[in-house]
């Protein structure tokens, strides 16, 4: 869908919108379909080709809208209400255009996790390309049985954040499976890509996992938030959350609270007790891309962050900290942190491109990060050259500095000038640990 497109699509949206609220009282408040009549009625699979505008827009009246209790009728007199005015919906029409995700680096989702269920977390050392291996996990494991502690939850990484690093699920997920430890994956970002079949043996491995979780709205056309998650066993999580209160009674519970073709209540999967309709952007970006056109998305991407990973190499100042897989590169100066470091608030303060950092191995690295829907490669070639500049300004200003070398072997070793210290700050302190390495949680 294009410009155009959306201007023409987005008017018809409008005007059936407002024709369904207007017309709401005429509209049956509560519906009288059975749990999973949708099963049959949409197909399994997304399309591999776009289907046109008109035929979901059809299907949404025909198939989904049966199925829905209309909150906003004028009859509907149930739980309390849920708000919702024409401002409200141009402004989230509006957010999500922006798609400005509002977050704090203070601490990563797993360690927060830890903090609230009072359990204590380990970071496990990764190998060279930045993995979780068996043998530093057994290591772990058996380190803390050794003082008394009950290793039960293990977070694997399938593309990290700091440099898109994957780890050995082959070798971590038996290990798991011996010491009867739940094994986590989470695939936020990488999730996406293996929508694609070359990238599908990064996801050897994830039969031995017991949840799997990745984020549409990072790679996969839909805007935030929505998030997908997989259990091996759902009574493990329907089980933890189940609760009946009286005004959530309802007449299909019978024994198990199992639906017809085996559907469960959502709110016993979760800890909130309501959801937002996420599953409706998605079916529509499904159908309107096809599967070919989320495909030629996703190469797309990874094509450009290769070509900016050729660029690199090919500038012998600069080197590549981590192998590009899928659409991050890290690289860095050949130099010390605080050359890096300074690179990095060149860039941002010049505000025609924005990065971001990370650390590797102890080292301050630039992230090269594949984002937009309308980047090209004029654009990645353009930030490039902007890069470049910068980066020849600040050396050739080191080197005016009393003959002091501008190149210095990168040892490892940080550079901690005031600069470093307040990008340290306003790094992912959680983050910048847990993306390179797994991580273990213990009861004590």
């Amino acid at each position: 869908m294009n410009a155009s497109d959306f201007r023409r699509r987005g008017k018809e949206m409008v005007d059936y919108m407002a024709d369904y609220l207007e017309g709401i009282e005429g509209r049956q408040v509560y519906p009288d379909v059975q749990p999973g009549y949708l099963r049959p009625l949409i197909p399994a699979t997304a399309p591999q080709e776009p289907d046109t505008f008109e035929d979901i827009l059809q299907d949404v009246e025909k198939i989904i809208m049966p199925g829905v209790t209309h909150w906003h009728s004028p009859y509907f007199f149930a739980y309390f209400p849920t708000a919702s005015s024409y401002p409200a919906m141009l402004a989230d029409m509006l957010c999500g255009a922006i798609g400005c995700i509002g977050f704090s680096w203070a601490h990563s989702s797993v360690e927060r996790a830890g903090l609230i269920g009072g359990v204590k977390l380990k970071a496990i050392p990764s190998d060279g390309k930045f993995a979780m291996r068996a043998s530093a996990l057994q290591e772990a494991l058996e380190r803390d049985k050794a003082a008394g502690l009950i290793p039960f939850f293990v977070v694997a990484t399938l593309g990290t954040t700091s440099c898109c690093s994957f780890d050995n699920l082959l070798e971590v997920g038996p290990i798991c499976h011996e010491e009867d430890i739940w094994l986590h994956v989470d695939a936020a970002y990488a999730g996406s890509a293996f929508i694609c079949p070359e990238f599908r043996h990064l996801l050897n491995g994830v039969e031995f996992a017991d949840s799997f979780n990745f984020n549409p709205h990072k790679w996969l056309l839909v805007n935030f938030d929505c998030s997908a998650m997989w259990v091996k066993r759902r009574t493990d999580l329907t089980g933890a959350f189940k609760l009946d209160p009286v005004y959530l009674k309802h007449s299909h519970q019978g024994s198990g609270e199992c639906w017809p073709q085996g559907l469960r209540l959502l709110p016993h999967w979760q800890l909130p007790l309501g959801r937002r309709f996420r599953s409706l952007k998605m079916w529509f970006v499904f159908r309107m891309y096809g599967v070919k056109g989320l495909q030629a998305y996703i190469r797309k991407h990874v094509q450009l962050s290769h070509e900016f990973e050729a660029f690199v190499l090919q500038d012998p100042r600069f080197e590549v900290c981590a192998e590009v897989t899928l659409g991050l590169v890290c690289f860095r100066l050949k130099g010390s942190d605080g050359l890096n470091e300074a690179l990095l608030e060149r860039i941002n303060s010049a505000r025609k491109i924005h990065l971001v950092p990370c650390r590797l191995r102890g080292q301050f690295v630039l992230r090269f990060a594949i984002c937009s829907r309308k980047v090209e490669s004029g654009h990645v070639r353009l930030a490039w050259e902007h890069i470049r500049g910068l980066a020849a300004e600040l050396l050739a200003a080191e080197e005016g500095k009393a003959g002091r070398p501008h190149c210095r072997p990168c040892t490892g070793a940080t550079e901690q000038g005031p600069r470093l210290q307040k990008w340290t700050e306003r790094m992912p302190r959680g983050g910048s640990r847990n993306v390179e390495r797994g991580l273990l949680c213990t009861l004590f």
